[in-house]
């Protein structure tokens, strides 16, 4: 299963970018129509602007996406997105310059 470090954003229930958000590690399934992040099952959504997945379960909309190395990942929310415990060391790498995690060759 591809692992990747990604910005992800709750939509569902909050104005424009302004639901909480972090930087962490994301599973996704071989077609990456699936996302595997904090417990939840995200499937790929089309026709949507302001969202890119929804959970299974709740219906909720996320945007899910690689981090931005300048750190505006969002337009209007929190200018400091949350960063899972576990993704620290290779968020830091990256914002320094290494290539994104999961990404090396592309």
């Amino acid at each position: 299963m591809p692992r990747r470090l990604m910005f992800v954003q709750l939509k569902t229930g909050y104005d424009t970018d302004r639901g909480p958000s972090w930087t962490g590690w994301v599973d996704f399934s071989k077609t990456w129509s699936t996302a595997y992040v904090r417990g939840r099952t995200l499937r790929r959504s089309g026709g949507m602007s302001d969202a890119n997945f929804h959970d299974v379960g709740t219906g909720e909309v996320f945007w899910v996406s690689g981090p931005k190395r300048d750190r505006t990942d969002t337009r209007y929310g929190p200018s400091s997105p949350g960063i899972d415990p576990e993704a620290v060391r290779a968020y830091r790498a990256f914002l320094d310059g290494a290539p994104l995690p999961g990404r090396q060759n592309g």
